[in-house]
């Protein structure tokens, strides 16, 4: 989670929302990056889809079957529908996000009867520091 983090503090030091996401393999660092939709002019370019797609690429695979995912905020719909497509394998994210999460908020995608794959969640690892990131980076900008 540390290096989520530093993914998330870097996105922020670049305007985008502090979200941060790693991809590991065993003890390995498949992929790490940050937020970047408003960079990348690309509204799917949340830090949880830029390393699933790089790892993907990097493995040269497209489902990452034991792999993990750690990401700062709880993902949104739209990153945990590529979480379950890809078969991650587990989910550890920081902050929880009643407003915007879709795994134990929202749309609670892993829940449906319809979603092929479901990777068992962690949640709450490192949620101290992600929120006070989100809230320095919000509170600067209101």
């Amino acid at each position: 989670m540390r290096r989520a983090l530093a993914e998330a503090r870097a996105a922020a030091g670049l305007g985008e929302v502090p979200v941060g996401a790693v991809l590991m393999r065993g003890d390995a660092v498949i992929a790490a990056a940050g937020n970047a939709p408003r960079r990348l002019r690309d509204p799917t370019a949340h830090a949880e889809i830029r390393v699933i797609r790089e790892g993907a690429a990097l493995l040269g695979i497209e489902r990452l079957d034991g792999c993990d995912l750690w990401v700062t905020l709880e993902p949104c719909a739209m990153c945990a529908g590529a979480i379950a497509h890809a078969r991650i394998g587990r989910l550890y994210y920081g902050a929880s996000d009643p407003k915007g999460g879709g795994v134990d908020h929202g749309a609670r995608v892993f829940a449906h009867p319809t979603c092929h794959h479901r990777p068992e969640v962690y949640a709450g690892l490192g949620a101290g520091a992600a929120g006070n990131l989100l809230r320095d980076f919000f509170a600067e900008r209101r």
